[in-house]
């Protein structure tokens, strides 16, 4: 019960944490600045990264999130877990519907300066898709599976962030609030889990005497991502403050150098939360999944799943 109400939490602070990101960085006169500054980055080297970023962007599509959502189902069906099939579906619909509303309905983009021909564009449409589908396939694979899962989601999913700034499709806050939204969907996820998407326990119908050492590759990750992220939050942060001295007008001159320095901050933010993000639902998964005693396993009026 305590693992499934800290669950619950990190979705409320995800869910919140959204919306500061937007108040920080879309409903303040700096907080755009700083964006525009990371914005107007992304011109540089553009030609070259942007060759590696279109591919990957054009993965993301209505066939992707329906191919994608339908493994992650299939999984769960093929693995008789019913009630975690549907918990799949509602996670990928729940987080893309969310960003929709929030982007075109809840939220909006106050106009500073000359700035009025931009609309919202936080959280990033493509971000969800690609964090979404991830993340409905760690919550449906095997025990052994998922570490691997959230390691590539991760990558998949910066990777995908990462290229609507080169495309400037984005600004870094849309890429970070998107993982947010996803995040609080998967973490909600976890909270409501059922017996339906517990793993089996060691005492199963057959008699194993070989077992992979418990934990030790989603250790592995958590210690890759965890690195991964707070390094990278790191760096975000001093780019962040850099770039703030420039905006608020300290004395320093706006330079290419000074974008340079937004943008890969911006970027840097993104790869922080991404890992950061999955490295929690990658936790908190496991942690809920844990397997069932052979006890519990045969409590009267209960089903096993294979």
């Amino acid at each position: 019960m305590g693992v499934r109400l800290l669950a619950l939490l990190v979705a409320v602070a995800a869910a919140v944490g959204t919306f500061v990101v937007w108040e920080v960085f879309v409903a303040t006169r700096t907080g755009q600045v700083v964006e525009d500054y990371a914005y107007d980055g992304a011109l540089t080297g553009r030609t070259r990264l942007w060759t590696v970023a279109e591919p990957v962007l054009g993965v993301v599509s209505v066939s992707f999130v329906v191919l994608g959502t339908l493994a992650a189902v299939a999984i769960a069906l093929v693995r008789r877990r019913w009630l975690l099939a549907v918990q799949a579906l509602v996670l990928v619909g729940g987080a893309n519907l969310t960003t929709q509303l929030v982007k075109k309905v809840v939220l909006d983009r106050p106009v500073f300066d000359s700035e009025a021909w931009w609309t919202n564009s936080l959280p990033s449409g493509h971000t969800t898709v690609a964090a979404s589908v991830s993340v409905a396939l760690l919550l449906t694979v095997p025990r052994l599976a998922r570490p691997w899962v959230a390691f590539f989601g991760a990558v998949y999913t910066a990777a995908t962030g990462i290229s609507t700034l080169v495309g400037q499709w984005h600004r870094p806050s849309d890429v970070v609030a998107a993982v947010l939204v996803v995040l609080a969907w998967g973490a909600l996820a976890c909270s409501l889990t059922t017996w339906d998407a517990q793993d089996p326990g060691p005492a199963d119908d057959r008699p194993r005497r070989i077992s992979a050492p418990k934990g030790s590759s989603s250790a592995w990750v958590l210690a890759v991502l965890g690195v991964a992220g707070i390094g990278a939050g790191g760096i975000a942060l001093w780019a962040l403050q850099q770039t703030v001295t420039v905006a608020t007008g300290s004395g320093q001159p706006l330079t290419t150098n000074a974008e340079m320095v937004a943008y890969a901050g911006g970027a840097a933010g993104v790869v922080a939360a991404t890992a950061l993000s999955f490295g929690l639902l990658l936790a908190l998964r496991q942690t809920v999944a844990r397997p069932r005693s052979a006890a519990s396993r045969r409590a009267p009026g209960v089903t096993t799943a294979a």
